[in-house]
Order: C-alpha cells, then sequence, then structure tokens
C-alpha cells in the first residue's frame, strides 16, 4: 500500500529505496510479520500497520530514512522532501508519519483490450480495472505504466467510437420546478464524511462479514437520507457528487461480500485462504 499523511500520498519506492516502519519509539515491528521486514508485499505490509495501530491505539506509525545518505534521499524523493519539510518534516532527520491507504476497487472492472467495460461507451483504466496485468496487488510502477498504455488505447478506440455516435442536443432544461435551494450543505458535508469514515473504519485494509454488513446497514441509511434531500433541492455539483459516492461504495461492499477467499489488497478474517472457498465467486 502507499501510505499517506493528511491528504498527500508517500510513495511506497520508499519502502525499497530502505525505509524502515517503525513506532514512535523507534522500534521496528514488520520482522513480527514477514522475514522480508518492511520490504514485504503491500498487503502484509497494510494489514501489520493496521494491526499495530490497533493494538497500540496510536494514529500512524513512522516511516524511517534517516539512516539513508541526506542528499541520496534529496535527489531520489525531491517532492516528497519539499512536501513534508513545507510541514515541518525534515525526511533527512526525522520520522515520516503514516498510515494505510486503502485501494478499494483494485482490479474490479473487467475491460477489454480497448480497455471497454460491459457498459457501451465506458473505458476503464488505471487500478480500478481488471487486465490481468497488475493483479490483487497493484504492483506500483508496474501498474502506472500499465495505466498509461490502457489510457492510451481507450483515448484512441473511444475517439473512433465517437465519430459514429450521434450527440443529441434536444434535451430540455432541468426542471427543478417544486424544489428548493438547499441551504443545508452541512448535511452534504456530514453525510460525506460519514461514508469516508464506514468505508475506511469496515471496508478497509481488513474486512469481516460483520463489518461489510454493518457498513451496508449504515450506508442505507445514509443513501435513503440523501436521497430524500436531493428530491427535494436543486441539483447542484456537491450532492450529486455524494449519491455517486453512495452508489459506488454499495457496490464495493455487494461485491466483497460475495468474495470468499482472500487475495492480494482483498483480506477478509472470514476467509483468509487463497482458492480455498471459490465455489460461489471465482476471482480473476
Amino acid at each position: 500500500m502507499d501510505y499517506i499523511k493528511g491528504s498527500f500520498l508517500i510513495t511506497e519506492a520508499m519502502r525499497g529505496y530502505g525505509g524502515i516502519l517503525r513506532h514512535k519509539d523507534g522500534k521496528s515491528f514488520m520482522e513480527k510479520y514477514d522475514e522480508r521486514g518492511s520490504l514485504a508485499p503491500r498487503d502484509i505490509v497494510a494489514r501489520a500497520i493496521d494491526n499495530e495501530m490497533k493494538a497500540t491505539g496510536e494514529p500512524c506509525v513512522y516511516l524511517d530514512v534517516t539512516h539513508k545518505p541526506a542528499e541520496e534521499t534529496r535527489r531520489h524523493f525531491p517532492m516528497i522532501y519539499e512536501k513534508c519539510l513545507s510541514i515541518g518534516i525534515d525526511i533527512t532527520k526525522e520520522y515520516i508519519p503514516v498510515t494505510p491507504a486503502a485501494h478499494y476497487l483494485c482490479g474490479g472492472i473487467k475491460v477489454d483490450l480497448n480497455a471497454r467495460t460491459s457498459i457501451n461507451r465506458l473505458y476503464a483504466a488505471g487500478e480500478c480495472s481488471c487486465t490481468g496485468l497488475h493483479g490483487a496487488n497493484r504492483l506500483a510502477s508496474n501498474s502506472l505504466l500499465e495505466a498509461l498504455v490502457y489510457a492510451d488505447v481507450a483515448a484512441r478506440h473511444s475517439t473512433e467510437v465517437m465519430r459514429h455516435t450521434e450527440i443529441r442536443d434536444d434535451i430540455p432544461e432541468w426542471n427543478d420546478e417544486g424544489t428548493v435551494h438547499n441551504e443545508e450543505l452541512i448535511l452534504v458535508t456530514q453525510a460525506n464524511h460519514e461514508v469516508e469514515t464506514i468505508m475506511s473504519n469496515y471496508v478497509g485494509i481488513v474486512r469481516s462479514n460483520l463489518r461489510l454488513q454493518r457498513a451496508l446497514d449504515r450506508l442505507e441509511i445514509i443513501s435513503r437520507e440523501t436521497e430524500s434531500l436531493y428530491q427535494s433541492s436543486r441539483v447542484n455539483l456537491a450532492i450529486c457528487e455524494l449519491r455517486n459516492k453512495i452508489n459506488v461504495g454499495y457496490l464495493i461492499i455487494k461485491m466483497a461480500q460475495k468474495r470468499r477467499e482472500s487475495r492480494g489488497l482483498h483480506y477478509t478474517l472470514d476467509y483468509p485462504d487463497r482458492n480455498k472457498n471459490l465455489d460461489t465467486y471465482p476471482i480473476d
């Protein structure tokens, strides 16, 4: 997994560079989980960090590159160095606070060689797509190259399709008669926060049947409330994005409930083994 401080991603390449995951007291912990230590695959590392944070109650762990030559670190990771420095962290001298970031859609949308999905004129590229190339772990730089290749073929194919597609221009203006201007944007903001919290806590790094069902139950309540607000409000970007986010969250949860194995980043406590419970939902 990549790591995140606030909304800034710390590339996983820093582990390959020699970064060591530690607690704030300086003790490393990855050796408890894998003989490769901090060089273990992202799914193992993500679950280890998640487990350590839950065990200690700390909001993060730390990535340490202070043992590496300072000039070399600045040269290899100039953007990370500058960003961390801007918030008061000199990564050549101090640990970087990190938490694992969930990759909910990794390998989820099946596409053909032109990046086409099963929905006409809808394309998918990058980590959200299931091409058979990056697998269930989204292999860092490998998936970046894949995203570039599939974005290119999607653009070329869709451009040709558009040449033979008629665009309707007789769509009437949106009729918002009977609705009122939504002045309660705090409702949308709060719902957004709740959806993000639900997905992070229940559908994130480590899943279980119980957590997934609780996530679905809570998401359905938010969905009903949001739909009621949508029907009585003038359409705006914020509420449309919230509806889309709820729909995507619902699909992720339902597909996660169908999964009967743990593979890569898709890990569930109820089915920890790979390839042993595939009678109902084969993966990859």
